[in-house]
């Protein structure tokens, strides 16, 4: 055993304490409005059409085989200790390490900026009977951009000049009439000219896509979880609402998933179900409920998410992330008593502007998928090697269990593959590109070595620990032998390196200690 000579770590800069006071209504609120979004009414109906009522639990199980390790892992993270603004970047980083939390971090930010756009190209499609009224009165063939980039940019304004506290008075408002549009539709019966004649599993239509394909454009519907994380740093106790508001969401969502699917199932032809992307609109109670509970969900969802988006980006930049010194410096620069991330929301808005001009939800969705996909594989994999390596200053309140996490990161890994190998290579890619560019830069914190360094002394420590417990009486030839070296030269010597190599070879163990 060697003395180490420990390094003393940069300091973290100081940032404001406990934010806006909130409790766990805000974290369940943006969690379950973003896990409740667009998919749900545009999209569902699709992958019940392809896949059948069987193949979209089974997409429901195989999602949430994903997303409920992950806020298990994220849960127990977060109450390791004491949390602050940046939602699970800080949270990662503080347990393992801005190079370990900065990987992640950046894949994540990219991962909730893109969604924005994603929610608000949704929205634009709750005002097709709008544009079909336009083009039959007026001849006019709207573009769905006309509100989705007015919308991206009035969302930004309204964020930048209102703050974090409009947008969780907004989240209580949007629930309402979310949850009001999903009890239209599920009270509803539809024509019967749409009916199937009964309940079968597996009916699907002719020529439907791949499952990998469906799954790719359903799952960022199951990826909402952690939105609340975003508000870490205004919550009254974090350690407390985290767990309860992520993990309640989780649950919430997946069971009106799977009760949606079984209705729509019930309600609708496979042929009808995938003719009309509005087709709940015809099963609900109030047709025009279900625009409205899409305009709602989407609103929501790209509200949860430009909330977390900068929160993310300024928590990057203030731990000096960033690769441009002056950029790091600029993104971190709060507004107000609450620290509003306001040069991060410009930037944020920026990159959702983008991608709304694609205007493409299919693409967006496969994008997004492979980003959350490798966020989350990361996540668990973390947790999963942090259990096995027994740090002593890893004490969470909150615990999760070592193959939860273990099953969490190889369903990222099997699911990324089947939905697109090419876009999961270059979203790994990244990553360890990201990784390998902070080490270099931070190479006295706590990186994946110091992990995998604890993950194989607790292998060995509890090998030894076996043999130990079975030993038995051996014969007199069968000895190995067990040498220690106590030396004051610690490293500068090199020769008793040699002696106990010598003596133990590959038979047995040598023993070095440094005295001091």
């Amino acid at each position: 055993m060697t003395a180490a000579r420990i390094k003393p770590s940069k300091r973290v800069p100081k940032v404001p304490d406990r934010g806006l006071g909130f409790g766990t209504a805000p974290v369940f609120l943006a969690s379950i409005s973003t896990i409740l979004g667009a998919i749900l009414f545009l999209r569902f109906g699709y992958a019940v059409a392809h896949v059948g009522l069987w193949g979209t639990l089974v997409i429901i199980v195989l999602g949430h085989l994903v997303t409920i390790p992950t806020v298990l892992a994220v849960s127990e993270i977060a109450t390791n200790r004491r949390v602050a603004g940046g939602g699970a970047y800080y949270i990662i980083s503080r347990s393992f390490g801005t190079s370990i939390g900065g990987s992640i971090g950046i894949a994540l930010y990219l991962s909730q900026a893109i969604s924005v756009a994603f929610y608000l190209v949704a929205f634009a499609e709750a005002f097709e009977p709008v544009y079909e009224w336009a083009a039959a009165a007026h001849g006019l063939n709207p573009d769905p951009r006309w509100v989705s980039l007015p919308a991206t940019v009035l969302m930004v304004v309204l964020i930048l000049t209102k703050g974090a506290d409009l947008g969780v008075r907004v989240l209580w408002i949007v629930s309402v009439m979310l949850a009001a549009s999903i009890s239209a539709f599920l009270l509803g019966h539809g024509p019967e000219s749409i009916r199937p004649d009964g309940l079968n599993l597996t009916d699907r239509i002719q020529g439907a896509d791949s499952f990998g394909m469906v799954f790719a454009t359903c799952f960022p519907a199951f990826t909402g979880m952690i939105a609340g994380l975003g508000l870490s740093g205004d919550l009254k106790n974090p350690q407390k609402s985290i767990p309860l508001g992520t993990i309640g969401a989780t649950l919430t969502g997946m069971v009106v998933y799977a009760v949606v699917a079984v209705k729509l199932a019930q309600s609708a032809t496979p042929e009808a179900l995938d003719a009309d992307q509005f087709v709940m609109a015809q099963i609900a109670l109030w047709g025009p409920a279900i625009h409205i509970g899409l305009g709602a969900a989407a609103l929501s969802s790209a509200l949860g998410s430009i909330l977390v988006a900068p929160r993310t980006l300024q928590a990057l930049a203030r731990d000096r992330v960033l690769p441009v010194p002056r950029l790091n410096r600029i993104l971190k620069q709060g507004r107000g008593p609450g620290n509003e991330p306001a040069v991060a929301t410009y930037v944020s808005g920026a990159i959702a502007v983008v991608f709304v001009v694609l205007g493409d939800v299919d693409f967006i969705a496969q994008i997004l998928s492979m980003f959350f996909m490798v966020t989350y594989g990361a996540l668990c994999s973390v947790s999963f090697l942090e259990y096995f390596a027994g740090n002593p200053s890893y004490r969470p309140t909150f615990h999760s269990r070592w193959y939860l996490s273990l099953l969490g990161a190889v369903m990222c890994g099997v699911l990324m593959i089947q939905m697109n190998v090419f876009y999961a290579f270059v979203a790994v890619l990244l990553m360890v590109a990201t990784y390998s560019g902070l080490r270099r830069t931070r190479k006295d914190e706590r990186g994946l070595t110091a992990i995998f360094q604890g993950t194989m002394f607790q292998l060995t420590r509890r090998l030894q620990i076996k043999l130990q417990q079975n030993r038995v009486v051996t014969a007199e030839g069968d000895w190995r032998p067990s040498v220690v070296a106590i030396t004051r030269f610690g490293a500068r010597r090199l020769g008793h390196f040699d002696l106990l190599r010598w003596i133990s070879q590959r038979h047995g163990f040598g023993h070095f200690i440094e005295f001091f």
